[in-house]
């Protein structure tokens, strides 16, 4: 049986240092570390864009940012993103399973709203293919993620 911890907080609580830390101590425990890590980029204090980072490779992708710049095709609130960077993103979460952990840094609107984003982490998680799943979810969409996932345990951050 699959176990999943959904990490939840308000934006800037500390979610994704979390599971940077997280997969630091599962990876020195000899685990297979795999998935997404979306880690922001901040000027002078202000989070100006995240990128996207795949924990086999460490490759990382631009994903989003304020400012519109060519690439960054859609728009989300603030947010420019790039569709190249989520389509990257989704080919290389499938391919993370299995693994001792997985982690899908976030799930929110583009998933839950509009089937975008990283929906492959939607299956993923579900498909259980690991030992330990850290799955990032915003605080307004944790009811729908407690019930896709409903053994899962939430951790609240912040």
């Amino acid at each position: 049986m699959e176990l999943i911890w959904i990490i939840t907080g308000d934006r800037q609580a500390g979610k994704t240092t979390f599971c940077q830390q997280f997969i630091d101590l599962a990876r020195s425990a000899g685990w297979q570390v795999a998935g997404l890590l979306s880690p922001a980029e901040f000027q002078d204090g202000l989070k100006t864009a995240i990128w996207a980072q795949d924990l086999r490779s460490g490759e990382r992708r631009l994903l989003a940012s304020i400012l519109p710049s060519p690439g960054l095709q859609a728009r989300l609130g603030k947010w420019f993103f790039s569709d190249q960077s989520l389509e990257w993103g989704n080919e290389r979460l499938k391919q993370a399973s299995p693994c001792d952990l997985l982690v899908v840094d976030e799930l929110g609107p583009l998933e839950f709203e509009f089937a975008k984003g990283w929906h492959a982490g939607l299956a993923l998680v579900s498909d259980g293919k690991y030992r330990l799943a850290l799955v990032v979810i915003r605080p307004e969409y944790l009811l729908q993620a407690q019930e896709l996932w409903p053994s899962a345990k939430t951790i609240h951050i912040g």
